[in-house]
């Protein structure tokens, strides 16, 4: 199937400090592209993959699961690494997940880590019927597109498909489990308004990484896709001031950082 015009993955070749970026579960590409563009135009080296199974119909995700979205920006990440100094990953909803994976698998090799709204399990009682719903419904209602901002949308599936989503479920408790193996710098942005995930995510998540360095910054104005809402601006503004903090020299307009 042909890829939807705008969930198409985009790289930049800029400087030797590079951010490896993920998209979310049933999303593109579209939801995180004004934040690689602004890095991108800040000098950096900026791979924004497309997840398999993402960005056509949601009937190509059922045949997908986490080992593939995570083998694909595990790919990126050791790409980076060959042309980059320093590498950065970061990452939105199921996005941060595989982007705090990453840092727990691959250690110092990741410089820091920089998610918005990260999710970490599912919630309520759906999620224990979906080792027999699945089988018995292919898809429920989609949750793309959850923004304050008006005229905003998410480029995203209409449609959760069930087999994916279990998946999805193994994927977060696995994660969970190996989150104490995450030491490096990180800064979690979240919205306190979220109605895909809620804040209790991000406070299990910080309550269980070994980083020392921690920020956390509030996004009182978004949704869950804070990167396309009113927050928008500040969610790159301060993850490139962090980036800075440990690639000194990142951020000046133009620059290829090390180039």
């Amino acid at each position: 199937m042909p890829v939807l015009p705008g969930a198409e993955p985009y790289r930049h070749e800029g400087g030797e400090v590079g951010v490896l970026l993920c998209h979310g579960f049933t999303g593109s590409p579209q939801s995180l592209r004004p934040w690689a563009e602004h890095l991108a135009e800040r000098g950096l080296t900026v791979s924004l993959p497309l997840l398999p199974g993402h960005g056509t119909r949601w009937e190509d995700m059922q045949l997908t699961g986490w080992q593939d979205w995570y083998a694909e920006v595990d790919r990126e990440l050791r790409s980076l690494r060959e042309r980059c100094r320093e590498v950065f990953v970061a990452g939105l909803s199921m996005g941060g997940t595989l982007a705090l994976r990453l840092a727990a698998k691959h250690g110092e090799t990741v410089r820091a880590v920089m998610v918005v709204n990260p999710a970490n399990r599912m919630h309520g009682l759906s999620p224990y019927a979906l080792p027999v719903a699945r089988h018995l419904l292919r898809s429920t209602p989609g949750i793309a597109s959850d923004i304050a901002k008006e005229g905003r949308t998410e480029l995203g599936y209409d449609r959760v498909p069930l087999h994916a989503a279990h998946s999805l479920r193994t994927f977060f408790r696995l994660v969970d489990g190996e989150l104490p193996q995450v030491t490096q710098p990180l800064l979690v942005l979240h919205s306190p308004q979220d109605h895909v995930v809620p804040p209790a995510d991000s406070a299990r998540i910080l309550s269980r990484v070994s980083s020392r360095d921690v920020t956390e910054i509030l996004l009182e104005q978004s949704y869950h896709v804070a990167t396309l809402d009113h927050d928008a601006d500040r969610i790159f503004d301060e993850s490139l001031a962090f980036i800075g903090r440990f690639a000194p020299g990142v951020g000046k307009e133009g620059t290829a950082v090390g180039g």
